[in-house]
């Protein structure tokens, strides 16, 4: 494993990472097959037009804890357009993106305990960790410091990580989780990224309590899931937004108790000292302080989303002794909780189905937030 230090950034609320780093570069990592040969086809990004195009190369053999599932679905991820555009300047071509993975287990490792062929599985955004440290011992997986993105990231063995936009993905067991049977695939993978960065706040700090009040800022990939788990956990929600074009959405699909626009004063002044949670899935920059104002004593903002800076005044937080605190995508443990939550409460993501050969219109369309609310790739018939 390669130490990296990281610069952790979004936009559209999803994980990006810019490194400050010691990873080797194409000529002193294992690159795969880019003869035209190779077991697994995909589409990748060459350079930093960002355009995709069919591609192929090779997964590595089964190991002994290991799991190869054939991909059936791939969510889009803004975090897709940052490396296959290399906006961080640390992207390593061919990029194949995608870290919302749902498929079908075709083999299994001779260790393997947890999985059999024919089980319903995901991938998320990482795909090992150093297994050993504190937060690896404690289902915290995404907080290790060795921990290995899904996709544009140097593995143990030195090859570089490929993506979701593939036809097969072979995984350590320990990042793979079941799905529910009868919960379906398309719907699942915008789970692995989108829904568990919002998941798990919001189990951390207990917005899980029938009755209490929820605003959730922001109405995109993350904030409708954010706006689907306060339902279900009986909270009474209220969402803010900029545009009114969101209004109807929110309160007759998403089924949001309140929409706010969150530029209107009289409508904000209404609302302070009201909120006991708040969930930040605002991804440009933005005030705090009129937000921090609408919780309760003792409420908690969950930051979910990266604008450039954080600005606020301490009076704030001290004053009503409120919380504001981050978080970023969930470990092991809670990646398994959620996926059987959202079965057990029949808790779906709103998507657009498409297939392959659409993602570039899909990524440019992702950009300017035309997506109501999440692109799955459809990789299973995509590649017949």
């Amino acid at each position: 494993m390669f130490p990296i230090k990281a610069e952790i950034l979004a936009v559209g609320g999803d994980l990006q990472v810019r490194k400050e780093s010691t990873t080797p570069r194409r000529s002193s990592v294992h690159m795969a097959s880019e003869s035209g040969d190779g077991n697994c086809s995909a589409w990748a990004a060459r350079d930093p037009s960002g355009v995709l195009s069919p591609y192929k190369f090779n997964r590595r053999p089964v190991q002994s804890g290991d799991v190869s599932l054939k991909i059936t679905h791939c969510g889009v991820c803004y975090a897709d357009v940052i490396w296959t555009r290399n906006v961080h300047n640390d992207s390593i071509y061919p990029v194949v993106p995608g870290h919302e993975i749902a498929g079908v287990v075709t083999e299994v490792g001779s260790d393997v305990k947890g999985f059999k062929v024919g089980d319903h599985v995901g991938v998320g955004t990482y795909v090992n960790s150093c297994r050993d440290c504190e937060n690896c011992n404690s289902s915290l997986e995404n907080h290790c410091p060795e921990s290995v993105f899904t996709y544009n990231r140097i593995d143990t063995d030195g090859t570089v990580t490929k993506g979701g936009y593939s036809t097969h993905i072979v995984v350590h067991e320990r990042y793979c989780f079941k799905i529910p049977d009868g919960y379906p695939l398309a719907k699942a993978a915008p789970l692995l990224c989108a829904g568990i960065t919002v998941y798990t706040p919001m189990v951390r700090h207990n917005m899980n309590q029938p009755g209490k009040s929820l605003g959730v800022i922001g109405l995109g990939g993350l904030g409708h899931m954010a706006v689907k788990f306060g339902k279900a956990f009986g909270l009474k929600v209220t969402v803010f937004s900029t545009s009114e074009s969101k209004r109807d959405e929110a309160i007759n699909l998403l089924g949001a108790d309140n929409f706010v626009i969150s530029s209107n004063t009289q409508q904000m002044e209404s609302l302070k000292n009201s909120l006991h949670f708040i969930v930040d899935t605002a991804a440009g920059d933005h005030p705090f302080d009129p937000y921090l104002s609408l919780l309760k004593v003792g409420g908690v903002m969950a930051l979910v989303g990266f604008p450039s800076e954080i600005k606020l005044h301490p009076t704030s937080l001290n004053l009503g002794s409120r919380t504001l605190s981050g978080s970023i995508v969930g470990g092991t443990k809670d990646i398994q909780e959620m996926l059987i939550f959202c079965a057990a409460n029949k808790i779906y993501p709103e998507i657009e189905i498409i297939k392959i050969d659409y993602i570039d219109e899909a990524l440019t369309r992702l950009i300017k937030r035309d997506v109501k609310y999440r692109f799955v790739i459809d990789i299973e018939n995509s590649f017949k």
